[in-house]
């Protein structure tokens, strides 16, 4: 079975011969039931995740020196740390740490208050769970069909801000490309998506079978686009589908989504990244939707769109798309229960709103897209969104999350 991750375990440069295994060999042994494996500076060259033993006292300089050879073939890591409690290890972790935050370095140490510690163990495993998403949104491609929505004036940042920031190769590919993938779909599959699409509906309300047939080639052509262009995630200029073909893309960003292609609407690099963020953080389903209504006194809001993964609902209905009563958009009952919210903003997209709370009930408003939900926050503030907003579109995935994600962001972004 090849490691999870790598681990050297440092010295000072004056320590003995055998000190290593006299001071840390039992904490070595449970890195190695862990999943890790010994690396010396011949295994540097290997991308999974290297961490850090401090041994003992001393080893500040060793450690620097031992990241800045890591750096020649896994450039920008984010460091781990692991330390105990016996021969100045903790103080010389939280000096190395300190020094390196100092140079711009991501990382986080993790304290082993024995061999067996379950808790700290449960610490390395989430710290190298993150740094794993690190690592995948930094090899992720995302596909730009078309460019941002006109109406998205806080949410259009250069591709070279999402690569250094957060990690991902933005790969623009333009409408046009979509429109002619669409003209090519075959009849065959095209029927075979109108029956994944209401096979499980409980209702077709408004869409005609023309209308439910354009968004199944829809969903081809978006698909055809994803292998062409190698992408792990997207975000579409949809609002041209409805303004040139009377079709739209609610469908496919559902299906996308649900294969495990994070896939996001209206041009929205911003909220894409943040769907794919949670995604990985969480294992979550993520939902992009519009903040419709809220109530500061009772820190309620309501979010809504015409898409969500149907992965994500109990049950689900197809509907007109809304603004437009045009194509397909979807209905659906995200289940009753806790719930996580994030937003992410800002010129360089390095500011953050979290909040968690309830759903507490679906809604079916005829003046709002067609996916609704209450929600009553227990953490973070509604008001916050209208003194200091980052933007329109919020992603919500199932679960309390916050605390994890803002571990992340503080450490590893």
């Amino acid at each position: 079975m090849s490691p999870r991750f790598g681990f050297t375990p440092v010295v000072p440069p004056f320590a003995g011969a055998g000190q290593v295994e006299e001071v840390v060999a039992e904490y070595m042994a449970a890195l190695e039931a862990a999943g890790g494996e010994r690396w010396d500076l011949a295994h540097y060259d290997r991308p999974d995740q290297l961490c850090f033993l401090i041994a003992t006292g001393g080893t500040e300089s060793v450690v620097l020196d031992l990241y800045v050879a890591r750096q020649e073939s896994v450039a920008d890591e984010p460091v781990v740390l692991i330390a105990h409690p016996g021969n100045n290890s903790l103080p010389a972790a939280l000096e190395v740490l300190a020094r390196l935050q100092q140079d711009g370095v991501r990382g986080r140490i993790v304290f082993l208050r024995s061999p067996d510690d379950a808790t700290g163990l449960a610490a390395l495993d989430s710290a190298l769970h993150d740094a794993d998403v690190w690592r995948r949104l930094h090899t992720t491609r995302i596909g730009l069909i078309g460019d941002p929505s006109d109406w998205l004036v806080a949410s259009m940042p250069e591709a070279m801000t999402v690569r250094e920031v957060w990690g991902p190769e933005v790969v623009q590919v333009p409408l046009s490309e979509l429109e002619t993938a669409i003209d090519t779909v075959p009849d065959e599959k095209a029927a075979d998506g109108v029956a994944s699409l209401s096979g499980d509906a409980d209702a077709v309300a408004e869409p005609s079978a023309e209308e439910l047939t354009d968004v199944a080639r829809v969903h081809a052509a978006l698909e055809t686009l994803v292998e062409r262009h190698d992408l792990d995630a997207l975000t579409v200029r949809c609002f041209d589908l409805v303004l040139d073909r009377q079709t739209t893309g609610c469908f496919a960003l559902s299906a996308l989504t649900d294969a495990g292609v994070i896939a996001g609407c209206e041009g929205d690099l911003v909220s894409t990244v943040g769907l794919l963020w949670t995604s990985l953080v969480t294992g979550e389903i993520p939902w992009m939707a519009n903040p419709a209504e809220l109530d500061e006194g009772a820190d309620t809001l309501k979010l809504a769109h015409c898409t969500v993964p149907r992965g994500l609902v109990d049950r689900y209905r197809l509907r007109s798309h809304f603004e437009s009563g045009l194509g397909v958009g979807i209905q659906g009952d995200i289940p009753l229960g806790p719930v996580t919210l994030v937003r992410i903003g800002g010129s360089m997209m390095d500011a953050l709103w979290l909040a968690e709370g309830e759903i507490t009930a679906n809604g079916d408003a005829e003046n709002l897209c067609r996916t609704q939900v209450d929600i009553v926050l227990s953490r973070g503030h509604v008001s916050e969104l209208l003194r200091a907003p980052l933007g329109n579109h919020i992603v919500l995935v199932r679960g309390h999350h916050a605390d994890h994600l803002a571990e992340w962001w503080e450490t590893m972004l």
